[in-house]
Formats: structure tokens, C-alpha cells, sequence
């Protein structure tokens, strides 16, 4: 895996372009200096623990024939200053199902991807705690 960036002006806007030609940017805030033009690194954290459990949990659930209308998840990252450096210490994720979906199978779905699957989680694991919880059809479960 292999990812190309290129600085697109003066301070901290960057273009980032993977092997496939797919394109995305990071900024910073205007507090440190930058044009808040993209989101920042550490938010594209939390936008890879949210896609990264998305797609196993609905790979799961899809196994289990079980029918999502729609999948939603909302990601809370807690960081604490360490030596100058701002890691996440706490992340926690809701998901949020609907469909025909027992809701025992999406916990355990939920369960499987930030217990075994999720790659982004697994990476974080050593350093953040991460939490979920799972929301079916409005009833958390």
C-alpha cells in the first residue's frame, strides 16, 4: 500500500492520492495555521475506524441475510497530550442500523469488527481504548 502527497499551497493544505488514482486533501485548522480547507489527519483516523467497522459489519450482516436500509455511525475520538504529541486515548463509535435486522446479529457483527476485523481499530488497540455501541432501529442493543 502506497500513498503519494503533494503540498497544494504555502502552509498545510496536501493532496493525497493512493495507487488506484483516488484523491483526497488534508488541512489543518486555521488555530495552527492552516485554511481548515479538508479535515485534518488525526479526523481521517476516526473517518477510517468508521469505514473500516462499516464495511465489516454490513459484510457480516449481509452473510446473515439481513436487510440494512440504512447504516450510519458516529465517531467520538478523546485525545490526551503525551511528550508534545496528541494521541487518542478513548474512541468510541454508535452505529446505527435499520432495516429487518435481529439485533443480536448486529451486535455480534459490531462485536466481530472492532474485537477481530477491523484493521484501523486493531492498529489503534495498543494505544486508544476504543468503545461501541449499537443502535437497531432506534434501540440501542
Amino acid at each position: 500500500m502506497k500513498i503519494q502527497l503533494k503540498r497544494i499551497d504555502s502552509d498545510y493544505h496536501f493532496e493525497l492520492k493512493n495507487e488506484r488514482g483516488h484523491v483526497t486533501h488534508i488541512d489543518s485548522t486555521a488555530k495552527v495555521g492552516g485554511h481548515d480547507l479538508a479535515p485534518s489527519p488525526m479526523e481521517y483516523v476516526l473517518m477510517g475506524v468508521a469505514g473500516c467497522s462499516a464495511i465489516d459489519v454490513i459484510s457480516i450482516l449481509k452473510k446473515q441475510r439481513q436487510e440494512i436500509t440504512d447504516y450510519r455511525a458516529e465517531v467520538d475520538g478523546v485525545r490526551e497530550e503525551i511528550d508534545g504529541a496528541k494521541p487518542f486515548k478513548n474512541i468510541t463509535v454508535t452505529v446505527y442500523l435499520e432495516g429487518n435486522i435481529a439485533p443480536e446479529k448486529a451486535k455480534r457483527a459490531a462485536q466481530l469488527s472492532f474485537e477481530k476485523y477491523c484493521s484501523v481499530s486493531k492498529t489503534l488497540e495498543p494505544t486508544a481504548t476504543i468503545a461501541y455501541k449499537v443502535v437497531v432501529n432506534n434501540q440501542e442493543v
